[in-house]
């Protein structure tokens, strides 16, 4: 097998970010290219058309001109981001104009690095083609099972396995510098096809990796949803107890239609710190309302808050734990920002206004 055995993130040699919090500029920045999804995943908030609807969230594609907005704007912070990673609810290949998205940003010279996700349905040489060809930096793509039955059963869709098989060869052949990663849940393969499913793409691809479902969307039980029994963490790590939510840190994300949630697992729209539309993308990072829930985070205080109060990505996904710093991090971070009256964060509770960190 040509692949590494490794999981999609990079798990070792992060840097420790302790030594880095408060961050001028962040670290990774989620774009939506589209919000909507082919698949009806029972495993994923955004298969269950019911439940978004609920929501009210916009449901379609990010127009250009958004999008363009995004990356113009990440030109005020004082250094390129590290990483434009390009998905978050939907299906990114949904959006018409998604190798155009990434030819713009690789050419700003204000991303390091830019990844994303797919389900593997539009990846056809004319569709995929473009997008090799505009930069992207590393395609990761999701296998939902081996057989074209467990895909109807898990994503409600009459998947053609033996020609995504085609296409998967067809990247590899032809990625050039891109790396290519492939993953797939435990639960929706057999004890025998974990080994048909390194056979059949450990070849054609660069790292590879069984992963396991997370209860990582808050308010969502994937338990339920699934009728699978969770028991370790996506990389097959131990589940932890995690206080401090690390990713407020260092990233946040902007949904197709222009509204940034300070959390890539925001589906339900209810940690939106700011609108694009009408802010820019460095006023956001540095906005009152995302301090103010950095800054409960901080304080041990994540458990009051609705939506991060039980959210499954800090004990079952998580890569980062600065729980042990808090106390220094939080000295530092009321140094940084200093304290004002109170503002209301995201999730309903009200925290102490910060003044907007230049």
């Amino acid at each position: 097998m040509k692949a590494q055995l490794k999981p999609r993130i990079n798990l070792h040699d992060r840097t420790p970010l302790e030594t880095v919090i408060p961050l001028e500029t962040p670290f990774i920045v989620f774009v939506d290219p589209a919000s909507s999804c082919n698949f009806k995943c029972t495993f994923c908030p955004t298969g269950h058309r019911d439940m978004i609807a609920r929501t009210g969230r916009y449901q379609g594609a990010m127009k250009f001109e958004v999008f363009r907005k995004v990356i113009d704007d990440l030109g005020e912070f004082n250094r390129p981001i590290k990483v434009l990673r390009m998905y978050k609810d939907g299906e990114p290949f949904l959006n018409k104009r998604f190798a155009d998205m990434v030819a713009y940003a690789k050419q700003s010279g204000y991303c390091d690095y830019i990844d994303s996700t797919t389900n593997g349905t539009f990846l056809s040489p004319d569709r995929i083609g473009p997008v090799i060809e505009a930069g992207l930096d590393k395609l990761n793509i999701s296998v939902d099972g081996m057989t074209r039955e467990t895909y109807l059963q898990f994503t409600g869709f009459k998947f053609d396995f033996e020609k995504f098989i085609e296409n998967v060869k067809w990247i590899y052949a032809n990625k050039g510098n891109m790396e290519v990663s492939i993953k797939i849940p435990g639960e929706l393969i057999t004890e025998a096809q974990r080994q048909e499913f390194f056979d059949t793409f450990g070849n054609y691809c660069d790292r590879i990796f069984i992963e396991n479902f997370a209860p990582c969307w808050p308010e969502f039980d994937i338990e339920k949803h699934t009728g699978v029994k969770i028991t370790g963490g996506i990389y097959q790590q131990d589940i932890g107890d995690t206080d401090t939510c690390p990713y407020i840190f260092y990233g946040y994300s902007v949904n197709a239609d222009g509204l940034v949630s300070s959390c890539f697992l925001d589906w339900g729209r209810k940690l939106v710190i700011g609108d694009v539309r009408n802010d820019s993308m460095k006023a956001i990072w540095n906005s009152e309302r995302m301090n103010a829930l950095r800054l409960q985070h901080l304080e041990g205080r994540r458990r009051e808050n609705g939506v991060c109060g039980n959210c499954g990505q800090l004990s079952h996904c998580l890569p980062d734990n600065i729980d042990a710093h808090r106390t220094m991090l939080l000295a530092r971070f009321k140094t940084h920002l200093g304290e004002l009256p109170q503002v209301p964060a995201p999730g309903g509770i009200n925290m102490p206004k910060i003044d907007a960190a230049e």
